[in-house]
């Protein structure tokens, strides 16, 4: 596993790209909507990982609850695995709690599956795969 991106909850993707435009001193490679998350994403390359900013589009979506409840911040680590249908059952079987007990489309061409943060010391897991 490598880390693939850092999940970053915002309130405005617009004002943030610009933010993160100025940090990284290059714009956002790439953004899409993710209508079954109901979220706006942008990503930007930084050096092997990238940092994926995530702006709710419905107010009842994860990410607007995880502002409304955190404000805006770190909302989740992803990482890269090679077989993402393998890495799910092996750790269900070692007891870990799945949000998703299946693989998803998600954001950046990529299969995705989260982690409970109940069974990950309160952080929030995504498990990627590029699709084929």
């Amino acid at each position: 596993m490598k880390l693939e991106h850092i999940g970053i909850a915002v309130k405005d993707l617009e004002k943030s790209n610009k933010l993160f435009a100025t940090i990284f001193n290059q714009q956002p490679y790439k953004e899409e909507e993710v209508e079954s998350e109901h979220v706006k994403t942008s990503f930007f390359k930084t050096g092997e990982s990238k940092i994926e900013l995530l702006q709710a589009t419905d107010p009842t979506s994860a990410i607007a609850k995880f502002i409304e409840k955190k404000g805006e911040g770190i909302h989740h680590l992803a990482f890269e695995v090679a077989d993402i249908d393998f890495e799910i059952n092996r750790l269900k079987a070692e007891g870990f709690e799945l949000i998703h007990q299946t693989p998803k489309d998600g954001a950046d061409n990529k299969r995705i599956a989260f982690l409970h943060p109940k069974s990950t010391n309160g952080v929030l897991l995504e498990l990627c795969q590029e699709k084929k």
